[in-house]
């Protein structure tokens, strides 16, 4: 019988034709009955343009990043990929790997996006076969028909044939029924995988090729890492990318984490040109210094990221030919089916960084501080939030406080950030440490605050130093405490009999509406 096609929507064609009581060779057909026209087209096959088994790389000497595998970010000195952690379901697939290699076959993985099929499957080849076997790799498309005549002359070579993404080597020049019965009878493994909603595409239904899956098992494996693998995650720590995956990772998702880091790292940072999208990567790195400040998961309103723009000066002037609204698409847009730069929070219009390019800033050399202004930004926006107010504090005084000798500005923010969690006695520390730095605004706090206390001499001092470099409510409060001290000295004086004093005291005294006495000497 002719053996069905397929057609361009992939169902099943019959061939009408039949030859019965016979058979076909070469040129020649012999048969007791022939049912409808015959014609005859003989010639040699075309040859497979597939190289020889001899020029097919070893398995232990291929890259897995050039085959699939999806890269991690590297920094230094870094080999390309961390260590490979076990997943439960790698007992299974070494053994499904093991039969294959015995009796050829094919092993499919299937997953989510960024479940790990690729490195999984990888690891499951490096494990269960010689490191000598020849490894086929084949891109999308390309034509296997002439698999079998190649793989015949491999001599003593072990073979295996690596189809990542199965759904694009599937069809009538890919993997068909057919060729992978032949690859069984060769003995040669077929290691594939692919995702769960091409597998669901192609397994079910009319077509021709769901025949290819239709007699194979999945091992499946999920974004959402188990307590287990988490386990082990965490006690075999010894790779950088994989202690910050498992420090940073959203939920149980590492593979998501390990795979997206290097991917939005890369768009992020190039987004900068002003052919790109400034103002996009701008917004992005609001919300990743956000994330720094100590509000981490905690999601920020985009009117207070937008504010925050502002505050990097030369970068928001480059931005401002972008559109607001198209910067926020753009951050939040879904890469690689899974997750977007900016996430979005449970409350409308609120967004976080990524944890991945969170961590990446925190990790890489160069990365320019979080500006001064962001840390009250951030201590603003968590007020929603009082869990994150004490955080956010705590890593301001961690990255800050080592900083904050003869730099007045940094005193004062960190004055201002005691003063929002009501430490008052923190934030007259450090304002006091920066009006001693020379901070002018820090001064006309500090000297309001010896006033309030009753300590004129010295809050006269600091007032006086904001007051001169026109600090308008300093000299408010100095013109108030000096009226005041000017008064209790008059009072002073007409105490020893001199009423023309005592006339200027009460005159004074009319004007500025106080009590007598209210300073102390």
């Amino acid at each position: 019988m002719a053996e069905d096609r397929e057609a361009p929507d992939g169902t099943a064609v019959g061939v009408g034709n039949s030859v019965s009581g016979g058979g076909f060779h070469a040129p020649v057909v012999q048969t007791g009955t022939l049912n409808g026209g015959l014609h005859t087209y003989y010639g040699q096959q075309p040859p497979s343009g597939l190289p020889p088994v001899a020029d097919w790389p070893r398995l232990d000497a291929a890259d897995p990043i050039a085959f699939g595998v999806r890269r991690t970010r590297r920094i230094g000195d870094e080999p390309p990929l961390p260590p490979y952690v076990l997943r439960d379901s790698d007992a299974v697939l070494g053994e499904r790997v093991r039969t294959a290699a015995g009796s050829g076959g094919l092993v499919l993985v299937t997953g989510e996006p960024l479940s790990g099929k690729s490195r999984t499957a990888w690891a499951a080849m490096l494990t269960n076969l010689p490191g000598t076997t020849r490894l086929l790799a084949p891109a999308a498309g390309t034509d296997l028909r002439g698999l079998p005549a190649v793989l015949r002359g491999r001599g003593e070579n072990r073979c295996v044939i690596w189809l990542d993404e199965l759904e694009g080597h599937l069809g009538e020049h890919g993997l068909t029924p057919a060729l992978l019965a032949e690859l069984v009878r060769l003995g040669v493994p077929v290691i594939a995988t692919m995702n769960d909603e091409g597998y669901d595409a192609h397994r079910f239904g009319g077509q021709v090729r769901a025949r290819v899956l239709a007699g194979v098992e999945p091992v499946v494996l999920s974004s959402d890492w188990t307590e287990p693998e988490l386990l082990r995650l965490e006690v075999g720590c010894g790779d950088p990318r994989l202690e910050a995956a498992s420090t940073w990772r959203d939920g149980a998702r590492v593979t998501e984490y390990l795979a997206l880091a290097p991917e939005l790292w890369d768009e992020w940072w190039r987004a900068r040109r002003l052919n790109a999208h400034p103002h996009g990567h701008l917004l992005v790195r609001t919300a990743i210094d956000f994330a720094r400040c100590g509000t981490d998961d905690a999601p920020v309103p985009s009117a207070v990221l937008r504010t925050a723009c502002a505050l990097y000066e030369q970068e928001a002037a480059r931005a401002a030919r972008e559109p607001f609204a198209d910067a926020l698409m753009w951050a939040t847009a879904i890469r690689l089916g899974v997750a977007g730069m900016l996430i979005p929070g449970e409350a409308p219009d609120t967004w976080r960084v990524h944890s991945s390019l969170f961590s990446e800033a925190e990790t890489r050399p160069g990365t320019p501080p979080v500006p001064l202004g962001l840390w009250l930004l951030a201590m603003e926006a968590m007020r929603e939030a009082p869990p994150y107010l004490g955080v956010v504090l705590a890593t301001a005084q961690i990255e800050l406080a080592p900083l904050a000798d003869g730099n007045p500005e940094i005193g004062l923010v960190l004055g201002r950030l005691h003063e929002a969690t009501g430490e008052a006695e923190y934030a007259e520390k450090w304002f006091r440490h920066s009006a001693d730095a020379g901070g002018i605004e820090a001064a006309g706090i500090v000297g309001s605050i010896l006033a309030d206390r009753g300590e004129a001499v010295p809050a006269i001092i600091y007032l006086e130093r904001a007051a001169e470099a026109g600090d308008a409510e300093a000299r408010s409060d100095l013109a108030l405490l000096l009226a005041d001290r000017a008064v209790y000295w008059l009072d002073r004086l007409g105490e020893s009999g001199d009423e023309d004093a005592r006339g200027a005291a009460d005159m004074l005294r009319a004007l500025l509406k106080t009590p007598p006495d209210n300073v102390k000497a």
